[in-house]
């Protein structure tokens, strides 16, 4: 797996938006953070446009991002926000200069369309906040994107009252977005899971929905095979008038219940105001002390 180098004070960022439209305004408080960091930004040449719901059509969006791949100056890529578009762009980008000159591709939510192809490629990224949600971030998520684009090591401590027992596991850490990777099955950019830690989150989504997405992975053997799953935020989920039955979490249980490995909840990732930063495609140490978690990236 290619791993980026870290950033330097005076590195150049760039920020290109390939899903839905955002403003100045919406973008302001992350770049004055960015700067206080001591990094250079550069903007898409199309981030404020808008296009229906989009930040443009899906060419402008295409040749922001694929500008930013190509030009070597840039040293990472930070998603200004997710929504929905970066799926109908993917056949256009051309991802060769990544190879040879790789960068960190920074977001979460519909960026996991990145993600999961890069992972694909053998080249490792960033599950982490976006700007439009850096005022909403707590001190401690954006300290964590910071941290990992300026240090080598990535630490995620947390609790999960669930477990009661104690294990050591390492393996690539891959996932993000469930409804993105469910989107992704047998596509070019589809994840290999067989002994990976699987990360999961979602948003939004009706609990009928999240069951019948996760019984897909599973047909599809994208459950049998791995050596840990880490379940972050599920988070605004709705049900029917007539109730589903069971919670998120229950959910999830209910289908990978016939397997051996350690199935994580609460990890700290997600549509949530803490969202730490995970580094995917990178070899990881999970260690669990009963309650309490620890991911060494």
């Amino acid at each position: 797996m290619i791993i980026p180098d870290n950033l330097k004070k005076g590195d150049l960022i760039g920020i290109v938006s390939t899903a839905r439209a955002i403003s100045a305004e919406e973008l302001q408080s992350s770049i004055e953070t960015l700067k206080s960091w001591g990094l250079k930004i550069r903007l898409g040449d199309n981030i404020f446009s808008s296009y229906n719901q989009f930040a443009g059509n899906d060419i402008d969006r295409a040749i922001d991002l694929q500008v930013m791949i190509d030009d070597n100056n840039v040293k990472a890529i930070l998603f200004a926000r997710g929504g929905y578009g970066s799926v109908r762009i993917i056949d256009k980008i051309n991802f060769t200069n990544l190879i040879h000159n790789p960068k960190w591709f920074i977001g979460y939510s519909d960026i996991t369309v990145f993600h999961s192809h890069l992972n694909s490629l053998g080249i490792a990224s960033l599950h982490a906040t976006m700007p439009v949600n850096f005022k909403q971030n707590t001190v401690k998520a954006i300290l964590s994107l910071k941290n990992k684009l300026f240090l080598e090591s990535n630490i995620l401590a947390f609790k999960d009252l669930n477990l009661d027992f104690c294990l050591s596991i390492s393996g690539d850490v891959i996932g993000g977005n469930l409804s993105i990777l469910y989107s992704l099955i047998g596509s070019s950019s589809d994840l290999d899971t067989d002994n990976k830690i699987l990360f999961l989150e979602d948003l939004d989504e009706y609990l009928y929905h999240l069951d019948r997405m996760m019984i897909s992975l599973k047909r599809n053997g994208k459950l049998s095979n791995l050596k840990a799953l880490l379940i972050g935020s599920m988070t605004k989920m709705n049900d029917n008038v007539i109730p589903f039955g069971k919670t998120p979490h229950e959910i999830i249980l209910e289908h990978t219940k016939d397997y051996s490995y350690p199935v994580i909840s609460n990890f700290p990732a997600g549509h949530i105001d803490d969202n730490l930063s995970l580094i995917l495609g990178k070899k990881s140490y999970l260690k669990i002390d009963n309650n309490n978690v620890t991911l060494l990236q």
